[in-house]
């Protein structure tokens, strides 16, 4: 694999079960690109190395007066030279395309799993963490897997000059023989220390990158309350520590560092006094101990690569095991029972009899009966008191739109919400989160265990993601403006029905393309006007919109929408009710909030109280019927509602009096027309 031919097509299946198993895949898919390596760092060290022989060969050369074995040394060191030229070259590009390329496959992994999770990867994991993965754990990662290949060429060179050496000069080569690995391994005490203080420091460093993370996310906020000094003050004390670990960290690595030059020092030292006195005995000739000691002096170089390859595994380690505990996060399956067999949680016969009305179903469900016959109290009016079918089949698959996507209506056994096709569904919850929850279920796949949602019958979690998330679109409490212009923006997978001035129109944005036309240099026109990174320079309003826009130009089969106008004021908020309901003619869609101005517009609403239906009807009359609904809605707090029953019980009794009154009346004048009469 060559850099320009990245992405991977596919970047495989890692081993998450461990940080060192994670870089031992890798290593393995990147068998060829270090084998490579390993070839050229043969040629580099090699070439390097052989040339205090050649430098010995001339000295001896010299010494004896041979001009014929002076221009062969010669030669041989030109040789050497050129070797090592071509060898640090290559073994240069080699490693560093090992590099680059184990980088992207990691970066390529996290992705696809970012992908595969969605909103649930935050959930499980710190948004500071992930981006440290991604960004500084990546490149650890690349720096080990290139080093691992010039750590084989190294060690193999020192092992074949000790061994040439030996052979070449036995006396002065054992020496060198014994005092090499003793070299090599003198750091291994100090590593685990050095390996802990990195590892202190990485970890505070995530930390503060997940401070900085968070405040940054949340500077408007902050901006309004005041706060900004205060996590300003935390960042502070947070980078101090990342700052002082560092410094114990460096402390540790720079003995390490300076054993390694001190103790190839102190093994020239003994073998320049060990060949001088043997040259003395003359046992050695002076181009043999030229030959030695400059032998000692080059291996010097392939030795630092000992030390390298330490710090480059102590600091991939700790990256690689968090890199492979995001890998190994996983959505969850159903695990009650088959897909087809967690439709209904009761009895077929358990639904509402015909006739009768959501007010007369909800006690039902107090009294125990199935989710699934208090989710079907409608007809396709969507009003109380008409026929309903039970519950969806789930064995039969519903109708396919595009390349095999089922179709039909949208139905959760957990809840008993029952979203027909074709038509707007809003869904009213007390509590926020559980109406996150809600929707992420909908979309099938969700981060919690459970029963799987049904769309036309077919349970969205035994489909493929990839065809789950194109038969249902869920849009969620905050979406993601990824910088870039409108027109990139739009640019998403789409049924190419809906353009994207239609859906620009049906979400009110007419304001917000002045807004971004304003705010870009050269943009006449609003398509290639620029976006910030996530839209911060826009409100909370504007981006809402955009992100509405943007899953309208879609076209699923199904569109949940989780308070796709929370941000944005009630006049705008009744032109995109309009809107959404419009251009999603004939399409299912499913609006979780609490906003009258939707509410009002849907074909059909549905309270959700404590993970169950409750009610089922349309706006206006569960305003008047419903009092959970109606707290909900109308934020009418605990006394409120009391004393709107109550002066709706007096109301009840003064109709009752002037009812009983005109009774008496018409009474008497009965009694006085009988009078006249007699």
């Amino acid at each position: 694999m060559q850099i320009q031919d990245l992405p991977y097509p596919d970047p495989g299946v890692p081993d998450v079960r461990s940080g060192p198993r994670f870089l031992w895949w890798l290593g393995r898919n990147q068998l060829r690109g270090q084998l490579k390596a390993l070839a050229w760092g043969l040629l580099h060290f090699m070439a390097v190395s052989s040339l205090p022989f050649c430098v010995g060969f001339a000295v001896q050369a010299v010494v004896e007066r041979s001009g014929g074995r002076l221009a062969v040394a010669g030669g041989l060191m030109a040789l050497a030279c050129a070797a090592n030229a071509l060898g640090d070259t290559f073994l240069h590009r080699t490693a560093v395309t090992n590099w680059i390329t184990a980088a992207a496959r990691v970066q390529q992994l996290l992705a696809r799993k970012a992908a595969q999770l969605g909103s649930v990867l935050t959930r499980r994991v710190a948004a500071g963490e992930v981006v440290a993965v991604s960004t500084g754990d990546v490149e650890k990662i690349g720096w080990f897997v290139e080093a691992v290949s010039r750590f084989t060429a190294a060690a193999v060179t020192i092992v074949l000059v000790c061994v040439g050496l030996v052979v070449y000069q036995p006396a002065l080569g054992v020496v060198v023989a014994v005092g090499l690995p003793v070299l090599a391994l003198a750091v291994l005490p100090l590593l685990p220390r050095a390996t802990h203080r990195a590892d202190i420091q990485r970890e505070k460093a995530g930390h503060a990158t997940e401070l900085a993370s968070d405040t940054v996310a949340g500077l408007r906020v902050l901006r309004g309350i005041g706060g900004e000094e205060l996590f300003l003050d935390r960042y502070r004390r947070a980078s101090q520590e990342v700052r002082h670990a560092a410094v114990r960290s460096a402390r540790m690595w720079s003995l390490i560092a300076s054993i390694q030059v001190l103790l190839p020092g102190l093994l020239l030292i003994a073998v320049v006094w060990y060949g001088v006195h043997l040259a003395r005995q003359g046992r050695i000739t002076v181009g043999e101990l030229v030959t030695v000691y400059s032998s000692v002096m080059i291996l010097t170089y392939p030795l630092r690569h000992f030390e390298e390859i330490a710090m480059a595994y102590s600091f991939s380690r700790p990256s690689a095991k968090r890199a492979a505990r995001v890998l190994s996060l996983q959505r969850a399956t159903p695990t009650e029972g088959e897909p087809g067999d967690t439709a209904t949680e009761g009895e077929p016969g358990d639904t509402p009899a015909e006739g009768e009305s959501s007010d007369q179903a909800v006690p039902h469900a107090r009294e125990g009966e199935s989710a699934a016959a208090r989710a079907v109290t409608t007809g396709e009016s969507g009003r109380p008191g008409t026929t309903a079918p039970a519950a969806p089949d789930v064995t039969a698959a519903g109708g396919a739109r595009g390349a095999g996507l089922p179709s039909g209506d949208l139905y959760d056994p957990a809840t008993g919400l029952l979203a027909p096709a074709g038509r707007l569904t809003a869904v009213v919850c007390g509590d926020p989160d559980a109406a996150g929850r809600l929707a992420e279920r909908l979309g099938g796949h969700p981060s919690e265990p459970g029963t799987s949602v049904l769309l036309g019958g077919v349970p969205l979690d035994g489909l493929p993601l990839d065809s789950a998330r194109a038969a249902v679109l869920v849009q969620d409490k905050d979406p993601v403006l990824l910088s870039g212009s409108l027109r990139e923006l739009l640019d998403v997978p789409a049924s190419g029905d809906v353009g994207a001035e239609e859906a620009l129109t049906a979400a009110q944005c007419g304001d917000v393309l002045d807004a971004l036309v304003q705010g870009s240099v050269d943009a006449e026109d609003p398509m290639d006007a620029r976006i910030t990174e996530r839209g911060r320079s826009l409100s909370g309003g504007q981006r809402q919109r955009l992100a509405l826009a943007r899953s309208l130009i879609t076209d699923p089969e199904v569109l949940v929408l989780d308070e796709p106008t929370s941000a944005v004021d009630s006049h705008t908020e009744a032109r995109i009710a309009q809107g959404v309901r419009d251009l999603r003619a004939g399409r299912t869609t499913v609006v979780l909030t609490s906003s009258p101005l939707l509410l009002d517009r849907a074909d059909r609403v549905v309270l959700v109280h404590e993970g169950e239906v409750a009610a089922i009807g349309v706006h206006r009359e569960l305003v008047r019927k419903e009092p959970r609904y109606r707290a909900v809605v109308t934020r009418e707090t605990e006394d409120e509602a009391a004393l709107s029953d109550a002066l709706h019980k007096l109301n009840k009794l003064d109709e009752l009096n002037e009812l009983n009154q005109l009774n008496k009346l018409d009474e008497l004048d009965e009694l006085d027309e009988i009078e006249e009469t007699a």
